[in-house]
């Protein structure tokens, strides 16, 4: 069983994408918290030129060096945006947008220089195949495993052994550095860690979904999933949750419709992230603009209160209170008119009798809140 689970093309190809999914899932939530989600695009691109360093010094173009190279240019390119953003001369957007792109070009450069005969292309890095995975395998206790599959379980072990062994410090410091700074935490070697391990993981995900999907894989599915809690935790599961369900229907879609199975993937993800944008409790857009309507409806309802309250037992209560009063003199269209009688209705603050609006206690009550506060505010 284990054996046929293996040599299965469509397992090993969905296993690898689950895998660069969580993995970038479990990293990528704690990129997002801190705002530095799109150092990912520049780690992604700069890592080229950190592989095709390695490889001039090594021959070897994988292994534990091309991961460790391609880390440390992570760090190089981390540390040389900062360096150019605290002189205060360019803000940081314009320090990522000149460093990645010096370092992408470098490594382009050598690459072409020297290495036009090895198996090592720039559309290989940045778009790789993962339709292809299950070609190249390792034995692993008797069982042809893909080097992807392999790599890319190594990753998820390190990033969840580093979540979980510094999930109190990565905490404190993606929401106040200062107080994280303060207790001795060092944030900045987090910070540090947490991007060279987004380095690593990279060089893991480039073979099998190359590096420009990985960044989808990396800022999508917690960009949405904090459109949908404000636990960290259930963030980050559901980040997991959700790069795991991209990978499934983009594969069955990119079946279906004979298309490239890491770009559906990664649009799957960016399907996710459109509906949670529109229809997220709270947070989505239609949620925000209910909740705006209410607002203005809450607001249009203390209106009618406070102009009924002004007109009762006056000789133009019978004129003033009314629907039609409400058109006429407070200039309402009359759907609007309409619903904020409706709201007062439903909220008890009013009654009508033969088409005049009279205020019942609760009514009389919230406008004389209202006018007790604006006679305070006046003195």
């Amino acid at each position: 069983m284990i054996t046929a689970f293996f040599e299965s093309i469509p397992a090993m190809i969905l296993l690898t994408g689950c895998l660069v999914g969580a993995s970038g899932a479990v990293l990528g939530s704690f990129l997002v918290l801190r705002g530095n989600s799109m150092l990912t695009d520049a780690i992604s691109h700069s890592i080229v030129f950190g592989i095709i360093v390695v490889w001039l010094l090594t021959r070897q173009v994988s292994g534990p060096v091309q991961v460790i190279g391609a880390a440390l240019t992570g760090v190089l390119t981390v540390g040389l945006t900062e360096l150019l953003a605290r002189s205060k001369l360019v803000r940081m957007d314009a320090a990522i947008g000149l460093v990645f792109p010096a370092l992408f070009a470098a490594g382009v450069l050598l690459i072409s220089l020297y290495a036009r005969d090895v198996h090592l292309h720039v559309e290989t890095v940045l778009l790789g195949e993962i339709g292809f995975v299950w070609l190249n395998v390792w034995p692993v206790l008797g069982q042809r495993v893909p080097v992807a599959v392999v790599t890319l379980g190594v990753m998820l072990v390190l990033n969840l052994a580093f979540v979980l062994a510094f999930w109190k410090e990565l905490k404190l410091a993606s929401f106040d550095p200062g107080l994280a700074a303060a207790l001795g935490f060092l944030p900045g070697v987090l910070h540090y860690a947490l991007l060279g391990l987004t380095s690593m993981t990279a060089v893991a995900a480039f073979d099998a979904v190359g590096a420009v999907l990985f960044i989808a894989f990396v800022i999508v599915p917690p960009a949405t999933a904090y459109l949908l809690t404000q636990r960290l935790w259930a963030m980050m599961a559901l980040a997991v949750g959700l790069s795991v369900a991209a990978c499934v229907a983009g594969y069955g879609l990119a079946v279906l419709w004979d298309v490239s199975i890491g770009g559906m993937m990664a649009s799957m993800t960016g399907v996710w992230f459109a509906l949670a944008f529109l229809f997220a409790p709270g947070r989505g857009l239609v949620a925000q603009g209910l909740a705006a309507r209410r607002g203005r409806l809450d607001h249009d309802c203390r209106a009618l209160v406070a102009h009924l309250f002004t007109h009762q037992n006056t000789d133009k209560a019978a004129e003033e209170n009314t629907l039609g009063a409400l058109v006429a003199h407070l200039r309402w269209p009359e759907p609007r008119a309409r619903a904020a009688v409706l709201r007062a209705l439903d909220r008890d603050r009013i009654e009508r009798q033969d088409g005049l609006l009279t205020l019942r206690p609760k009514g009389s009550a919230e406008a004389e809140a209202i006018f007790g506060r604006t006679e305070m505010s006046a003195r």
